[in-house]
């Protein structure tokens, strides 16, 4: 949920073509022969990307005739290194790639990491925000998005609740149990990152969920995602690539501990019990209802896009059916 940056224009104009040759071509003409492509984190490593280190620790990727690099974001974000080129996937949001596509830039999702919306507004328990009206009085720590007020007063307009009694700071980069011990009463989070290390802390957190509220904000966040150029010229390479990541969310969704292993070897800095449970709980959100993991409905697209519109986030309406796709996801 980081917010979109205008920079990201620019970086188009000195984007470069990649190179035409397939995966599966490379695999033909030699089997030691791996097409090298990068894939962007939006974050710092977490559960959402363990299917792509499983992926990579277990050979899927190199099955599949790629040499694949996993990296940080760094000053630029995920989003603006794979519209310029610079990377050929990362792993984004549907609401910046459909804030990017109203500005012109090409970013197209081609696999939802999870398949309903996760994230919610949370709080220590002892505030006493049970519902969206209990916002009124409060301070939101936030990171300074316009998304951020629409949301809370679109949860708050369900019971008639004002926005404008919500005082919104942003918290910078302060993680969320030094900030509600400090200056704010919640914050918007994933739990299965978050509310999973609160109750490894003994804390317990009040949740209010978006998707509890509105159908329209049940979206796909995060997403695995392209470019218009590489699905054009290298349509094997995706084609490879979100196969092999298939195969990794799939083994996630199968053995969460023993790819919560590959997570914690791979990123030794990581909280071992944190990872551990972060992946129990995460290996049923995965795919969920959808007849197969990064599944990827029009229907949730177009429903968002018409909130952010209706919401004053967009200056036009998305087309949608050029934001995703699902034809690179396994049969």
């Amino acid at each position: 949920m980081k917010k979109w940056l205008i920079a990201i224009c620019s970086l188009l104009m000195i984007a470069g073509c990649s190179n035409s040759n397939s995966a599966s071509e490379a695999n033909k003409n030699d089997k030691h022969s791996l097409k090298k492509v990068s894939v962007v984190l939006d974050w710092t490593p977490n559960t959402n990307h363990t299917g792509l280190y499983v992926a990579k620790e277990k050979g899927y990727f190199k099955d599949e005739g790629l040499d694949v690099d996993i990296i940080m974001p760094g000053d630029a974000g995920a989003d603006q290194l794979v519209a310029s080129g610079k990377s050929e996937f990362g792993v984004s949001y549907q609401e910046s790639i459909t804030q990017a596509r109203i500005q012109g830039v090409p970013l197209v999702s081609v696999a939802a990491v999870i398949q309903h919306n996760t994230s919610g507004f949370a709080s220590p328990a002892a505030k006493n925000i049970v519902s969206p009206k209990d916002f009124a009085g409060k301070t939101y720590g936030g990171w300074g998005s316009p998304v951020e007020k629409s949301v809370i007063s679109s949860l708050m307009k369900k019971e008639n609740a004002d926005v404008n009694k919500v005082s919104i700071v942003n918290m910078g980069d302060t993680d969320f149990f030094t900030a509600v011990k400090r200056d704010i009463d919640f914050a918007w989070i994933y739990y299965g990152w978050t509310g999973v290390e609160a109750e490894l802390r003994g804390e317990k957190l009040n949740m209010v969920y978006l998707t509890d509220y509105s159908d329209k904000l049940d979206y796909y966040t995060p997403v695995i995602a392209t470019n218009e150029n590489m699905i054009k010229e290298n349509p094997d390479t995706v084609k490879a690539f979100v196969k092999a990541a298939s195969k990794g969310y799939e083994f996630a969704i199968k053995h969460p501990s023993d790819a919560a292993d590959i997570l914690i070897k791979d990123v030794p800095d990581l909280d071992p019990k944190l990872v551990k449970k972060s992946q129990e709980w995460l290996a049923s959100k995965y795919q969920d209802d959808a007849p197969r993991w990064g599944e990827q409905k029009q229907k949730v697209w177009e429903n968002y896009a018409t909130w952010m519109f209706d919401n004053g986030l967009l200056e036009k309406k998305l087309d949608a059916k050029k934001a995703f796709t699902n034809k690179f996801l396994p049969q």
